[in-house]
C-alpha cells in the first residue's frame, strides 16, 4: 500500500465492483474499503446496471465476462450515467481487441486477472491520460499460470476431467498441479 495513490481530496469515493467470482469480489471489496473507497458489489450485469441506475459511482472495477453478459455493457452504461466516472476492466481472457474496445467505451485501464488491490487502486487513481506505474512485485509467470488453472477449475465446478479437457492438458498432469501449493 506504500506506493498507492491516496484518496485525499477526493469527495466522492464511491466504487462499484462487478465480478461473478464471489471470493475474488469479496476479497477485492475488503481491500478497496481499507484503501478508503465506499464499495458496492454486483455479481452480474443486471445487478451492476441496477446499482448504477440507483447511484452512478465515481469509480468502477468491472470483470469482462459475467454470467449474464459482457462487462463492457456496464462500462458503456456507466459512462452514459456519469461521464467522468473512472472505470477499469479486469479479465482473465485478455486480448488486444477487447482492450481497445474497453478503452473506446470509456475504461481508463485494462488489467489481467488476478490483479491485486494496489494495481487496481493505482489504475483507478492514476492522473487522467496517464497509465499507472507497473507494479514493483508483479506475479511470477508460474503464479499467473496457477491462478488461471484455478479459475478454470472453479468455472468447471471443480471437475478435474472437464478442466483438463478445456485446458488441453492431461488429467494426471492437472491433478499434480492442483495438489501443489500456489507458487509465489
Amino acid at each position: 500500500m506504500s506506493d498507492t495513490p491516496s484518496l485525499d481530496g477526493i469527495a466522492d469515493r464511491s466504487l462499484l465492483i462487478a465480478d461473478d467470482d464471489k471470493p475474488f469480489l469479496d476479497r477485492l471489496a475488503r481491500a478497496m474499503e481499507r484503501r478508503g473507497f465506499d464499495v458496492r458489489q454486483a455479481d452480474s450485469v443486471t445487478a451492476a446496471i441496477a446499482a448504477i441506475n440507483a447511484s452512478a459511482p465515481a469509480f468502477a472495477v468491472i470483470d469482462m465476462r459475467l454470467e449474464d453478459g459482457n462487462g463492457l455493457d456496464i462500462v458503456s452504461h456507466l459512462k452514459t450515467k456519469r461521464a467522468n466516472a473512472r472505470a477499469i476492466v479486469l479479465t482473465g481472457y485478455g486480448n488486444i481487441a477487447t482492450a481497445v474496445n474497453a478503452v473506446k467505451l470509456g475504461a481508463v485501464d485494462y488489467l489481467a486477472k488476478p490483479a491485486d488491490a494496489d494495481e487496481v487502486a493505482n489504475a483507478l487513481l492514476a492522473p487522467s491520460g496517464e497509465k499507472a506505474d507497473p507494479p514493483e512485485n508483479p506475479m511470477s509467470a508460474d503464479r499467473v499460470r496457477w491462478e488461471h488453472i484455478q479459475r478454470v477449475y472453479e468455472l468447471c465446478d471443480r471437475n478435474v476431467s472437464e478442466t483438463a479437457r478445456r485446458l488441453s492438458m492431461h488429467r494426471r498432469t492437472l491433478q499434480r498441479i492442483l495438489a501443489k501449493r500456489a507458487p509465489r
